[in-house]
């Protein structure tokens, strides 16, 4: 197979040296000559360029002999033939003779036609091998071509390319950045096809070529002298013209054979190089003369029609001899210098309509609606290629994709550069980044997507390949936002703390250099001035640029731009006077003075522009002085914690123009109290005495939001040097007030603190007390900010380090401790898939607990949300091979049974080595309990701990515990207590972590020892918990935390949950919780104000941690560590269908429970966990967990909860209303830009604020807007507003007491019928369904087609059971515009939720798609079935606007929003759709099902077997439909589903490619395979159309040059 392959090439290129010598060549010569008339081996003297006159034609016509009659040929021919032996290398001398004479008599009309005549006669005999003929005719006329003039390049890439090189088949474009971006193409293509399919060029050799061409080299050499440029160019145009044509007119009759695929596409690819360069020559001499024609000659004309009906054969379909789809892909339709033939136009349409109609395929219905919400923490990843997991953590993410003209997504800073202001793709940018500055994601999302402004880049920089928004684009929204806000407070709605938001994410854009500074104000100003007279009447922006005035790009804008002048006065024209109704405010006092503070910046920093300054604003700043010289008068000291507001408010504005005396009094406030001596513990000698700062009152909120960014700036560096680098451990007040300037500025001010510090100065880490306050800053205060952050992993690996240095150090218990217990946290709080290693390679350093921690985070991240990508999966194993390579546990059965079926496939194999332990426990029992005898008996010589802990054997050693335990036989007082804590702290923290679960496993195997010797289990338990008692609470010798989870991992054992219950029901730990909850304040920490108290160390954090450490704690304790071990322990429980203890549990450890960082994570993932599992009182009590006050629980939500009834679900309008706040709070808005009006309405955008509670309860009027944005460190967790909207509605839906499927039936309910219900509702207030005010978010809607008579005999009926009054009018959106965003809240909310509901969704669309009534219908003939499917699954919005919708376009709109928000991992499950639909028998619902898979394809170009399965589905659909035993009631044309065969091809390239077709891009072998195999179900007519989509060397264009396969034909 792979010699026949490759024949065109191998039979061909010897001929040119070889056969060129060959004896028969000169009698074969002799004999064409003869019959052509011509000399004996004439010289091609009569070349092209200069043909004979008619007196030269008279005289040899004259002087010579009439050549034989052409019949004669064949007979002359035949006896030559047998003159000579090697039949094969006669043959292929023929075809070179006869190449030459094609190329050398293509001018002469006669000679030509008795070429053909000569061709089909030979051929007629079989002598003719056309697939090592054609290719070696194309390339042969390539090279002639170049010999002839100039200009001749394109073709030289062409014909040098040949199928060894390429080894497949190629696009002549494909334009992979192109997109719909209105009327302009960003990527204009190349009028050069990459002909990757024809054979070597050196199939004719240069040396031979002489004879053969029909030019001189002199005559070469001179073509390209001006003086004969257009005489030249216009006779070898015509040379070209005749030689293509004839070419065209032989490979017209060669195709009449059945000719290999790799010869069809050599062919098919040089015909497409004419067509696409058909100007290239004519060029050089329109453009010398300025003009362009486009009117081609009739000689160009007759090729150019020759050449059409080449490639229009091979496409037919008929024949299928190449795929259409080449053609599409072809770029043909691209050309810029079409001629004025209707042909070719003809085929440049027909390439448009079948463009069009495959590129829907590839796209959602509304997908310009799909855009980050922000309401999910998880970012999409676009990138296919397979990366390695170091890669996975820095991927650069697109939060939006632009659809090419394939339907494509697209991204990347070359993309976006191209994309027009004004334009669709434009505004769906915008939308985007504006919905960003008001919902806040984290900045590591912005840092993801932004592009540095070009005049900040230098030229070494690379394109961006994830970033996808400009500055440009940044800066108009940006602008947006400021006028926004200025509406807002124009309107008198106290938006102040949106403003300090703002400023936070503007600080953070202008100095991470993606805005152009001087651009910027240029613009703001032009946008004020013009577009938005009057509306800067407050000092809101002078502030905003005063904020940034320091930042070094500003400085250098002012400092050295050229047109630093012009800027700066632009600067100073944003001053407004004050005009506030309350002068003594603290904003409005900063706002007075913000103008002067700006303009003694200003004259600080450049003298060449203080002649522009405002004297008064000068002048002004003496007032600001003189304020200070009061207030810091002597020795007098500001008291930060009662500042009247007049106060507050001057401090601000000092901190705006005097920074450094500013920071200095905070900081002196900080230390006034002085220091003292800290006297950790009484056994330390004096000199071990530590300097402590004495206790002030941090400083509260309300004081530091007002500071300026400078301010806090200079603040952090000044703490961090008095934290981490100062002589003297800290207060806690100075460590919350740092606390809580990262708080307030997340986007600023952020810091990575071991990364931080590290760089600082290396060696502080080092010093004593560094790390521990690090981590206990990080654990108990910052945790929820490094994950708003995104750099939970990073921070993870940092500790991980740590605990990997100190777990088998002896001795060090403090820092492991407290950096395992953050690792929990920070493991626990992971909210999507993770490496358990930065690198990605070896066995896992995480301790035993880390690791079964790990699995259990793994559980609940792929059963509630999922697995997002599919090179996550791939990693999955490798990630518990590197777990289970350092850890031996196995979980019980009813662990496993709540696991994911992923999780639990791979870890239900394991061996429990128990039994094993018990045994290797009994063999080492004597020896064990011996040493123990001798260490803790009462009387035991001190110094045996030292030669225990030196000379005992490890296997020994882990026994410790155990072994205590035993001789305690219930009388804990009985064993020496001292000896026994001196051993422990002496032992590695890994070494004691492993006597604990081993003292439980022997602990749990005597009590059932002992249950068999009779002993009551009461007894056997009290007398258990009292020993573990000794152990944690009376001396303090092990770690509860740790003790705890080993119990409870031992859950399969009948005991082991009833002793964690009896431990928590202790009174020493409750007490214990109440001590730390009473001492530690509430636990929104930022709010305290008052002074704390330092817990000593060794009440804090007992007798085994504190041990020898010195350093203090801030916020550590005992209890503390309970934070993530309490909410495992409620999981286990209810595991065990323990729900009473569970209860019981929460109920006495809510308190507790307010100080779990992201409780509301908890809460969220707990439902969705048990989702199905959980009795409603149990609900309930978990919902208790949250603050219920601060949740925005929809108004009737508890009513529902609590109804005695649970049998009734909801009224449909308590899900309306659910999705309406969706709609408000989460949902990017769809208003284009405030220069229309639309978003800068202060009524709609108080309707659309994100203000709590009100946009979701189900009440009529806008939300009260004195609530306004909330503040980072408001919602902690889940992080955004936007999120705790979505999450807070998830939860409702996870709590009602009714089952999924009636859930999911009553929002696919409103869903299908959500256009009526508005309109119906709206038609009072909006004028009815087609009235003015639809905003341009939406596009404009086509025609309503040609199936108005089908819709006029069906009505859509509303939906009833939702109250609709004010339903439109609170949303801010028209009638149309709402039921369409509907559609998107409702799919991502569904996404949110487990697949329990999943299922249910298949089934219900699967339902209303197979009840559609036209579909049913069976009076309907095809064609208005086909009509009627393509007018029913048109984008929503364009059906909306028409008032034309219908139940199957809003249900596969609500199908398409679902699957974009939905992980790679749960996509297979929408095949039970088409599962569901099937048997299919007609194409309307072939078109529906692959309407709604189609799109999901280009999702799964990385997820290899996912793509196959999806795929397959698709193809049984057609085979359901076009199988060869098909049931479908009338039989179809295959020609009707031209399109779905196209976006087949289509959609197969792009997951060959891993992304956008690109010229070289091939289809997977696997691929192949599978629609070969699908394809033998088909009927013969359609099979064809997907016979290139097969393996097949024989049948397959792009398996015959498909590089794998013709290496591995077999």
């Amino acid at each position: 197979m792979m010699d026949q392959t490759q024949r065109p090439v191998a039979s061909v290129t010897p001929s040119s040296r070889a056969y060129q010598f060959h004896p028969a060549r000169a009698a074969i010569i002799d004999l064409f000559n003869l019959y052509l008339g011509r000399r004996r081996r004439q010289k091609s003297d009569d070349s092209i360029r200069e043909p004979p006159n008619k007196t030269q034609k008279l005289f040899l016509s004259i002087n010579r002999e009439l050549p034989p009659r052409n019949e004669q040929f064949l007979l002359d021919f035949e006896q030559l033939h047998t003159q000579f032996g090697d039949q094969e290398q006669l043959r292929t001398v023929t075809e070179s003779v006869l190449i030459s004479l094609v190329v050398n008599c293509s001018g002469h009309a006669p000679r030509a036609e008795f070429i053909l005549f000569a061709l089909r006669s030979l051929c007629s005999i079989g002598y003719i091998n056309w697939d090592s003929f054609l290719p070696s005719l194309l390339s042969s006329v390539c090279s002639a071509e170049m010999s002839v003039g100039q200009g001749s390049q394109a073709m030289l890439a062409v014909s040098s390319l040949s199928l060894s090189q390429s080894g497949m088949l190629p696009s002549s474009n494909v334009i992979p950045n192109s997109s719909n971006f209105q009327s302009s193409n960003p990527t204009s293509p190349s009028p050069t096809v990459h002909g990757v399919g024809s054979p070597a060029q050196s199939a004719i050799e240069p040396s031979s070529f002489s004879a053969m061409s029909p030019v001189k080299s002199s005559d070469i050499a001179c073509t390209g002298h001006q003086s004969n440029t257009r005489v030249n160019i216009s006779i070898s145009d015509n040379a070209i013209s005749s030689l293509r044509q004839l070419c065209c007119k032989i490979v017209l009759a060669g195709l009449q054979f059945n000719l290999k695929p790799v010869t069809h596409a050599d062919i098919f690819y040089h015909m497409l190089n004419w067509l696409v360069n058909w100007d290239q020559r004519q060029q050089g001499v329109d453009d010398s003369d300025g003009v362009k024609s486009c009117r081609p000659d009739k000689a160009l004309i007759e090729w150019l029609h020759s050449c059409l009906d080449v490639i229009w054969l091979l496409v037919e379909e008929d024949k299928c001899r190449v795929p259409f789809y080449e053609l599409l892909r072809s770029g043909l339709q691209f050309i810029e210098n079409i001629p004025d033939d209707e042909a070719l136009f003809t085929l440049i349409l027909e390439i448009h309509r079948r463009r069009d109609m495959m590129a829907m395929h590839m796209q959602m219905l509304d997908q310009h609606l799909h855009c980050p919400t922000f309401g999910t923490h998880r970012i999409l990843s676009q990138t296919t290629s397979s990366i390695s997991v170091e890669g996975v953590a820095n991927l650069r993410y697109s939060p939006i994709t632009y659809p090419s003209v394939l339907g494509e997504p697209l991204h990347g800073e070359d993309l976006a550069n191209c994309i027009q202001s004004g334009s669709l793709d434009w505004e769906r940018a915008l939308r985007c980044i504006r919905h960003a500055l008001r919902t806040t994601p984290s900045p590591d999302w912005w840092k993801r997507v932004l592009l540095v402004a070009s005049s900040y880049r230098h030229n070494t920089q690379g394109s961006i390949p994830g970033a996808v928004f400009t500055s440009d684009m940044i800066c108009e929204a940006t602008i947006d936002r400021i006028i926004e806000l200025l509406r807002l407070t124009n309107s008198e709605i106290n938006c102040w703390q949106e403003w300090l938001v703002f400023s936070d994410i503007f600080f953070f854009l202008i100095k991470s250099g993606c805005i152009d500074f001087v651009d910027f104000v240029d613009k703001l100003v032009s946008r004020l001035t013009e577009g938005d007279q009057n509306i800067l009447r407050t000092n809101h922006v002078t502030w905003l640029f005063t904020q940034i005035i320091r930042a070094e790009l500003v400085i250098n804008a002012l400092n050295s731009d050229a047109r630093k002048v012009e800027t700066t006065r632009k600067i100073l024209s944003f001053h407004r006077e004050d005009r506030s109704s309350d002068p003594n405010n603290p904003q409005s006092i900063l706002l007075d003075f913000v103008s002067s503070s700006q303009n003694l910046r200003v004259w600080s920093l450049n003298t060449s522009i203080r002649e522009y300054l405002n004297s008064e604003q000068i002048q002004k700043g003496k007032q600001i002085d003189e304020w200070w010289r009061q207030a810091s008068k002597g020795d007098r000291m500001l008291d930060y914690m009662n500042m009247d507001d007049r106060s507050i408010g001057m401090f601000w504005v000092v901190s705006h123009t005097m920074t450094q005396p500013a920071c200095e009094a905070v900081m002196n406030w900080l230390s006034s109290a002085g220091v003292t001596e800290f006297f950790p513990g009484s056994s330390l000698q004096p000199n071990d005495r530590i300097t402590v700062m004495r206790e002030t009152s941090p400083l509260p909120m309300s004081l530091l939001s007002g500071f300026s960014m400078n301010l806090c700036l200079k603040l952090l560096i000044q703490m961090e040097d008095a934290l981490f680098a100062g002589p003297v451990v800290p207060s806690i007040a100075m460590v919350e007030t740092y606390t809580r300037l990262l708080l307030i500025a997340p986007h600023s001010l952020f810091r990575s603190h071991f990364s931080h510090l590290a760089q600082r100065s290396p060696a502080l880490l080092s010093k004593p007390g560094v790390t521990l306050l690090v981590l206990e800053m990080v654990n108990y205060r910052l945790l929820p900010l490094y994950r708003y952050q995104g750099k939970s992993k990073t921070l993870m690996y940092d500790v991980t380090k740590i605990i990997s240095t100190l777990k088998g150090k002896r001795g060090d218990h403090r820092v492991f401790r407290l950096a395992e217990n953050l690792c929990m946290n920070l493991i626990l709080s992971l909210r999507d898939f993770f490496s358990v290693k930065r690198e990605g390679k070896g066995p896992t350093e995480f301790t035993e607990t880390l690791n079964r921690i790990t699995i259990i985070t793994l559980a609940i991240i792929i059963k509630t949300r999922g697995i997002a990508d599919a090179e996550h999966l791939l990693f999955l194993q490798t990630m518990l091979e590197q777990i289970m390579a350092s850890s031996q546990h196995t979980w019980s059965e009813k662990t496993l049974r709540y696991f994911p079926a992923l999780l639990r496939d791979a870890l239900i194999g394991r061996t429990d080595k128990r039994g094993l332990a018990i045994q290797a426990w009994q063999q080492a029992e004597a020896t064990v309990l011996h040493q123990c005898t001798q260490l803790l008996s009462p009387s035991a010589d001190p110094t045996y701990v030292m030669t225990y802990s030196n000379h005992t054997f490890f296997q020994h050693r882990q026994y410790l515990c155990a072994g205590a335990w035993i001789l305690m036989q219930g009388h804990p007082e009985s064993i020496n207590s001292a000896n026994l804590a001196r051993v422990l702290r002496e032992f590695s923290p890994e070494e004691v972590t492993a006597n604990i679960y081993t003292m439980v496993d022997i602990l749990l195997h005597h009590i059932q020892i002992e249950l068999q010797h009779g002993h009551s289990l009461q007894d056997i338990l009290l007398k258990a918990c009292a020993n573990l008692a000794f152990f944690v609470w009376t001396h303090e010798l092990l770690p509860l935390d740790i003790l705890l989870l080993a119990l409870i991992d031992r859950d399969d054992d009948p005991h082991a949950l009833r002793i964690v219950i009896s431990l928590l029901d202790r009174q020493e730990l409750q007490q214990r919780v109440k001590l730390y909850c009473m001492n530690r304040g509430p636990h929104e920490h930022w709010l305290y104000s008052g002074m704390h108290k330092r817990v000593e160390l060794q009440k804090a954090l007992g007798n085994h941690l504190s041990w020898k450490d010195r350093y203090p704690t801030f916020f550590d304790d005992i209890a503390a560590r309970l934070v993530p071990v309490i909410p495992l322990i409620v999981y286990r429980l209810i595991e065990n269908d323990a729900i009473e203890p569970a209860d019981r549990v929460l109920a006495v450890y809510s308190q507790f429970f307010a100080y779990h960082p992201l409780r509301f994570t908890f809460v969220r993932d707990i439902l969705a966990y048990f989702y199905g599992h959980l009795p409603g009182k149990l609900i309930v009590r978990i919902l208790n967990v949250l603050d219920l006050s601060k949740i925005p629980f929809s108004e009737s939500f508890p009513q529902h909860i609590s109804s005695s009834n649970p049998v009734i679900c909801p009224p449909l309008d308590y899900f309306a209303t659910l999705l309406l706040g969706l709609v408000n709070n989460v949902i990017p808005p769809l208003n284009s830009s405030t220069k229309s009006g639309s978003m800068g309405d202060a009524s709609n955008a108080v309707m659309r604020a994100p203000h709590n509670k009100t946009a979701a309860a189900s009440q009529s009027g806008p939300p009260n807007a004195s609530e306004g944005q909330k503040a980072f460190y408001q919602i902690q967790d889940p992080g955004t507003y936007t999120q705790l909207v979505l999450e807070t509605a998830v939860i409702e839906i996870l709590s009602l007491p009714v089952s999924a499927s009636q859930i999911v039936s009553s929002l696919v309910q409103i869903v299908v019928n959500i256009q009526p219900t508005l309109i119906q509702s709206s038609n009072g207030l909006h004028g009815g369904p087609n009235s003015a005010g639809q905003a341009s978010g939406l596009p404009t809607s086509p025609s309503g087609g040609s199936t108005d008579s089908l819709g006029a005999s069906r009505s859509t009926p509303s939906v009833s059971g939702i109250n609709t009054s004010n339903f439109v009018s609170r949303s801010g959106y028209t009638c149309q515009q709402l039921s369409c965003l509907l559609i998107q809240a409702c799919g991502l909310l569904l996404a949110q939720l487990p697949p329990d509901f999943h299922s249910h969704l298949y089934t219900e669309a699967s339902r209303i798609i197979k009840e559609s009534w036209w579909l049913t219908d069976g009076k309907r003939s095809l064609g208005e079935l086909d009509s009627a499917a393509g007018y029913a699954l048109l984008d929503p919005t364009w059906a909306a606007q028409d008032s034309t919708s219908t139940a199957i376009g809003n249900i596969v709109a609500l199908l398409h929003a679902f699957f974009s928000n939905l992980p790679q991992e749960w996509l297979e499950g929408p095949h039970a759709i088409i599962k569901h639909l099937r048997p299919i028998t007609s194409v309307a619902m072939l078109r529906i099902a692959f309407r709604i898979m189609g799109p999901l394809l280009p999702r799964l170009t990385n997820a290899h077997t996912l793509f196959n399965k999806t795929l397959s589905l698709l193809l049984s659909t057609m085979v359901d439909v076009f199988g060869r035993n098909s049931q479908s009631t009338a039989p179809v044309e295959a020609s009707e589903i031209a399109d779905l065969i196209d976006f087949l091809h289509h959609v197969i390239h792009y997951e060959g490619q891993g992304g956008p077709v690109q010229a070289n891009s091939k289809p997977r072998p696997e691929v192949l395979a599978l629609c070969g195999r699908a394809s033998e179900s088909l009927r013969q007519d359609v099979q064809h159309l997907l016979s290139h989509l097969k393996p097949d060397l024989n049948c397959s264009i792009y398996a015959a040059t498909h590089p794998k396969l013709v290496q591995n034909p077999s």
